[in-house]
C-alpha cells in the first residue's frame, strides 16, 4: 500500500485507476491463452492421442475415396453396332466375329463403334456364322440402331448407352457437382450438431446413398443418386480432416495434413483393387459402400471437437476430453490452462464492435488494393488448374490400355510421395519455386505424353505418373501458398473463394475422356497448357517463406518487402 502510495505522490485512488486501465489495456493487447499453446506446453503437439486420433479418422478419409467408383461403374465399354441381318439380336453377342468387317467400317483401331454399313435389303440374310458382305452397301454407312458390347460390367452396358459419351461422362460431372453443394450442409449440421455427427451423417450417407445406387434400374435413377450422394456424403473428409489435424500441435500439423490426403490415396488405391476383385459394377458398389454403414460405432470411441465443445461453451465435456488427451498422452494440463481456455472462449463484445464498426468491407478493399485484386484473380486459377489435372489424370488413367485398374492404382499410388515431397522441400526452397516446379514439370510430362508411341506402353505410363507426381506436390503446397498471400481479417473467406472456384476444374476433368473422339491428344495438351498458365502465374505472387503471416490488409500489400522478413535473431 505505502509503494503505492509514494509512486502516486501519496494519493491511492489514482493508484487503483490507473491499475484498472493498465488491466484494460493488457487484455487489449495481450495474446490470450488459446489451444495450441496448450498443446506447445504441456499437451504434448503429438502423442498416443493424436496418434490414435488419426487412425481412426484414416478409415472415413480412406471411405470418402469411394465415392469415385464411377471411374468403373461408368467405364467406357468397347462396343459396335448391332447386325440384325447376320442374326444377333443381344447386347452380348460376340463382339468380333470374323466377317465384321462385311458389316462394319474399319478404322485406324479396328472397326467402328457407331457407325455400320447400309444393307442393300435385297431379302437375304446372314446368320451369326455366315455373314457376307454383299447383303451390304459399303458405300454408305448408318448409325446404330443398337449395339453389342465386349463386356457388361459398367452402367453403359445395363443402360444401353453405347456411343452417348457424354452420358456415359455426366455422373463424373454430377458427382464434383454435388462437392460443392455439401459445403452448406456439412457447415450447418457441423456447427449446430458438433463435428463428430457431421462425420457420422456424412458417412452414413455416403454409404446409405451408394448401396441403393447399386439397385439403380434405369440411368436417370443412378445419375440423380451420384449427385445425392455427394451432395450429402462429400463432408466426409473435410469432417474427418478436423478431427486429425486440431489436436496436433503446429509443428506436425503440415505433416498431418499430408498423411490425410495421402489416406485419400489409399482409399483410391483400395476403390481399384476392389473393382479389379469385383467386376460386375453393382457388386463392387455394394461392397465398397456396406462397410460405411458401421460408422455409428464411432458415436461412442471419437471424442468430440474441442475447438467445437470451446465454442459452444461446452466446457465441462471439453475439460474431460483435455483431461483424456493428457492421461493418454501421459502428460498434464494444469487447471489455470484449462481455466483460460474456457474465459478466452468467451465472446468478446468490445473487439466485435471494433470490427463491425472500424473495418471496411471485403469488396471494397478488393477493388480499393490492385495488390489484393491481382491476388484474388490469380489464386483461383492455380486452383482451378490444379483440381482439374488431379482429378483429370486420375480419371484418364483408365484409358491408358487394357490393365484400366492397374493404371488407376499406380496413378493413385503416386500421390503418396508426391505429398510428403511437397512437405520436405515447402521449407527448404520456398513456397514459389515448390509450385512453379511442380506446375511446369506436370505439364511438360503431361505434352510430352501425346507424342510417345501407343506401343511404347511402360514408357507412356512412367511419363503420366510423373505427371501426376507433380501434380499432387502441387496439390499439397498450394493450400498453404494461398492462406500466406492473404491477411488475417480476410484469409478464410478468400481461402475458401479460391477452394470454390477451383471445382469448376473438378467438374469439368471428368468430360475430358469424351473430348479425345477428336483427338487422342486433346486432355493431355489441355493439362499440360493448364499448368504452364498456373506455373507462370505463381511467379507474378510474392515468396512467402520465412515472412510473417499478414494479419492486415498493409501487410499483406508489403509481403515480399525487406520489413516482412522474419528477424532471424528472434
Amino acid at each position: 500500500m505505502s509503494h503505492d502510495t509514494k509512486e502516486n505522490g501519496g494519493n491511492a485512488p489514482p493508484s487503483r485507476k490507473q491499475s484498472m486501465a493498465n488491466s484494460r489495456k493488457a487484455s487489449v493487447f495481450e495474446k490470450p491463452l488459446d489451444l495450441d499453446d496448450v498443446l506447445v506446453k504441456e499437451l504434448g503437439q503429438f502423442g498416443c492421442f493424436q496418434l490414435r486420433n488419426i487412425a481412426l479418422v484414416a478409415i472415413p478419409i480412406m471411405m470418402s475415396a469411394f465415392m469415385s467408383e464411377y471411374v468403373f461403374s461408368a467405364a467406357a465399354i468397347p462396343h459396335r453396332c448391332r447386325i440384325p441381318e447376320c442374326g444377333e439380336d443381344s447386347k452380348l453377342n460376340e463382339y468380333d466375329p470374323e466377317w465384321i468387317l462385311n458389316a462394319v467400317p474399319e478404322t485406324s483401331s479396328g472397326f467402328s463403334s457407331c457407325q455400320r454399313y447400309v444393307p442393300r435389303g435385297f431379302g437375304t440374310n446372314g446368320t451369326l456364322d455366315y455373314c457376307p458382305a454383299n447383303i451390304f452397301n459399303n458405300l454408305e454407312t448408318a448409325e446404330c440402331d443398337g449395339y453389342v458390347y465386349a463386356r457388361d460390367n459398367s452402367i453403359v452396358y445395363d443402360f444401353d448407352l453405347g456411343c452417348q459419351d457424354w452420358l456415359r461422362a455426366l455422373p463424373g460431372t454430377l458427382n464434383s457437382v454435388g462437392t460443392l453443394l455439401v459445403l452448406p450442409i456439412t457447415g450447418y449440421i457441423s456447427d449446430r450438431f458438433g463435428r463428430k455427427w457431421a462425420l457420422i451423417i456424412s458417412v452414413f450417407n455416403l454409404g446409405l446413398i451408394g448401396l441403393i445406387r447399386a439397385f439403380s434400374v434405369n440411368y436417370i435413377m443412378y445419375a440423380v443418386l451420384q449427385i445425392l450422394q455427394t451432395t450429402l456424403g462429400a463432408g466426409t473428409f473435410s469432417s474427418a480432416y478436423i478431427f486429425a489435424t486440431e489436436l496436433v500441435g503446429p509443428k506436425y500439423r503440415v505433416v498431418t495434413s499430408a498423411t490425410c490426403s495421402s489416406m485419400f490415396a489409399v482409399g483410391q488405391v483400395i476403390l481399384g483393387s476392389v473393382a479389379w476383385l469385383i467386376q460386375p459394377w453393382r457388386y463392387m458398389i455394394m461392397a465398397l459402400h456396406i462397410p460405411c454403414l458401421l460408422i455409428f460405432l464411432y458415436y461412442w470411441i471419437l471424442s468430440e471437437s474441442v475447438r467445437w465443445l470451446l465454442s459452444k461453451r461446452k466446457f465441462s465435456e471439453a475439460k474431460n476430453v483435455l483431461e483424456t488427451v493428457a492421461r493418454v498422452n501421459k502428460t498434464h494440463i494444469s487447471e489455470k490452462s484449462l481455466e483460460a481456455l474456457m474465459n478466452t472462449s468467451l465472446p468478446s463484445v468490445p473487439a466485435a464492435e471494433v470490427s463491425d464498426v472500424e473495418k471496411p468491407g471485403l469488396i471494397r478493399n478488393i477493388v480499393s488494393s490492385p495488390t489484393l485484386l491481382r491476388r484474388v484473380c490469380t489464386t483461383p486459377i492455380w486452383w482451378i488448374t490444379t483440381t482439374f489435372v488431379y482429378y483429370g489424370l486420375s480419371i484418364n488413367s483408365t484409358g491408358l490400355s487394357d490393365t484400366m485398374h492397374l493404371n488407376y492404382i499406380l496413378t493413385c499410388a503416386i500421390e503418396i510421395p508426391g505429398f510428403y515431397t511437397a512437405v520436405l522441400v515447402l521449407d527448404r526452397i520456398g513456397r514459389k519455386a515448390t509450385l512453379t516446379t511442380g506446375f511446369f514439370f506436370s505439364a511438360a510430362c503431361n505434352i510430352v505424353f501425346v507424342f510417345i508411341p501407343s506401343d511404347l506402353y511402360v514408357l507412356r505410363l512412367i511419363i503420366f505418373l510423373l505427371g501426376k507426381f507433380g501434380i499432387s506436390v502441387v496439390m499439397t503446397s498450394v493450400y498453404l501458398f494461398t492462406s500466406e498471400l492473404y491477411p488475417t481479417e480476410y484469409r478464410h473467406s478468400l481461402l475458401a473463394f479460391s477452394s470454390m472456384i477451383g471445382r469448376i476444374g473438378s467438374i469439368t476433368a471428368p468430360l475430358t475422356p469424351v473430348l479425345m473422339v477428336y483427338w487422342h491428344g486433346i486432355p493431355s495438351m489441355l493439362f499440360g497448357g493448364m499448368g504452364i498458365l498456373a506455373g507462370l502465374l505463381v511467379l507474378t505472387q510474392p515468396e512467402t517463406l520465412g515472412t510473417r503471416m499478414p494479419d492486415t490488409l498493409a501487410e499483406a500489400e508489403a509481403l515480399g518487402k525487406k520489413d516482412s522478413k522474419i528477424e532471424q535473431s528472434s
